[in-house]
C-alpha cells in the first residue's frame, strides 16, 4: 500500500479565520488558504481546487500509461478537472467532477476516445470521487 498525505492548519473562525496547506512531500507548503479564497473570488486556493489538480493530474497519468501500453507515440496530455460544490441542506457537498482533456499523439482518434473514457473510470481519483464525473476529450 501506497500512503501520501496532506496536512491543514487552521486558526480563527469561518469567516475571519485563515489556514494553511501543506503536503508531507513539500510540494505544497504553508500556502495559505481561507474562507475568501473557497466561497468568494479572492485569489488563492482551496480544497476543490486542490482535488481538481489531483484529478487532472491522476487521469493524465492514468492514460500516458495506457497509452504507452498500446505503444502510441508522442503523447501530449492537457487536463483540467473542475470540481462543482453546491448547497445541501444546512452545508454543502462536492456533487461532480468533469474533466477536459486535449489529447495529442500518434494514434487515430478512436482509439485516443476510448483510452480516454477507460482513464476516466479507471484513475484512483476518479474511483475515490463519490460524484459524477463527466468528460469532454479532443484529439489535437
Amino acid at each position: 500500500m501506497i500512503t501520501r498525505s496532506g496536512s491543514a492548519v487552521w486558526t480563527g473562525g469561518l469567516k475571519g479565520g485563515k489556514g494553511e496547506v501543506s503536503s508531507k512531500s513539500g510540494a505544497l507548503n504553508g500556502l495559505p488558504y481561507g474562507f475568501n479564497t473557497r466561497f468568494e473570488d479572492t485569489p488563492g486556493t482551496n480544497p476543490e481546487e486542490l482535488v481538481g489538480a489531483a484529478h487532472a493530474s491522476c487521469f493524465s497519468m492514468a492514460l500516458a500509461m495506457m497509452l504507452e501500453q498500446a505503444g502510441v507515440q508522442n503523447v501530449k496530455i492537457e487536463t483540467r478537472s473542475d470540481i462543482s460544490m453546491d448547497k445541501e441542506g444546512e452545508g454543502f457537498a462536492v456533487k461532480k467532477a468533469h474533466l477536459t482533456t486535449k489529447i495529442s499523439a500518434d494514434a487515430d482518434e478512436a482509439q485516443l476516445m476510448e483510452l480516454a473514457q477507460k482513464a476516466k473510470d479507471g484513475c484512483p481519483i476518479s474511483k475515490l470521487l463519490n460524484a459524477e464525473i463527466s468528460m469532454d476529450a479532443s484529439v489535437a
